[in-house]
């Protein structure tokens, strides 16, 4: 064998080697690169789907509310459910002293929207509201009089008159709070024919003819359209409400409440509520 043929054995064997192992590496890469894809793909999908159900709400928010905010709430209600395809929102409305007894007591809800910061209070001090309470609208008393105002009520002072059947909420009731202030404002004294226990129910009794006149709130006398007639009082300016809302400890879905409150905040509802004639805080 000669030397030249030698050498071209030698240089193919070095060769083949060579190639060998850059194969070898080549796969070793290849097999790198394709797991770290695989993880990086694996991390985004995991991440893309936490935001998605994220922000994928479903199930029911509880509302318990001021029977005053029936008719605005009810229409955010339905905006709520449209916006979150598979969400239902359910409420019980009556008077803030009622709703936040039964809160405390036990009762299964997410939201709760009082009528007073008084209320609210009583859901507070029991530690049963997660966070801070937020003010979100503002009310107002105003009179409920017969269509036509047949008794000629022009002022509270009107309300004290002889025979005149008038409707309170009960004291304990934020509306009865504020309209019992606003007596004590202008030093005046009157006994109802009966104290209600919700705005609502008070308002029902002038509706069907059952009472002259009721202090309820200016959304209420809006509200019921020509059913009754309004009469404002300046009086009512020194017993203006604030409304607050918060999310319950215990709430069942927390995370559709936490994004029903967030609408009732915004400009949207803003809107919905100035509509309803609900002052801004």
């Amino acid at each position: 064998m000669t030397r030249s043929v030698r050498l071209n054995r030698r240089m193919l064997h070095v060769t083949g080697a060579t190639v060998a192992a850059l194969l070898a590496l080549s796969a070793c890469s290849s097999s790198s690169d394709s797991g770290s894809g695989s993880d990086s793909t694996r991390k985004s999908d995991s991440s893309g789907s936490s935001a998605s159900s994220s922000t994928k709400l479903s199930g029911t928010v509880t509302v318990f509310a001021a029977a005053s905010l029936k008719e605005s709430f009810t229409t955010l209600g339905k905006q709520f459910e449209k916006e979150h395809p598979g969400t239902h929102v359910t409420f019980n409305f009556g008077g803030s002293d009622t709703l936040a007894a039964s809160i405390t007591g036990g009762a299964p809800a997410d939201v709760f929207a009082a009528a007073s910061p008084k209320t609210m209070a009583v859901v507070t001090d029991k530690k049963d509201a997660a966070g801070t309470p937020v003010t979100f609208v503002r009310n107002q008393l105003e009179i409920a009089t017969l269509p036509g105002n047949p008794d000629k009520v022009a002022s509270l002072k009107d309300l004290t008159k002889s025979g005149l059947k008038v409707v309170l909420c009960d004291k304990t009731v934020p509306c009865g709070a504020a309209a019992q202030k606003a007596l004590d404002a202008s030093k005046l004294k009157l006994t109802p024919v009966s104290y209600e226990q919700d705005v609502k129910s008070a308002l029902t009794k002038v509706e069907l003819k059952e009472a002259d006149a009721a202090v309820v709130y200016k959304t209420d006398v809006k509200a019921a359209g020509d059913k009754v007639e309004g009469v404002e009082f300046p009086e009512s300016a020194k017993a203006v409400n604030d409304y607050p809302i918060a999310l319950l400890k215990n709430a069942p879905n927390a995370e559709a409440a936490k994004a029903f409150i967030a609408l009732v905040q915004s400009a949207e509802a803003r809107n919905v509520l100035t509509e309803a004639g609900f002052l801004q805080p």
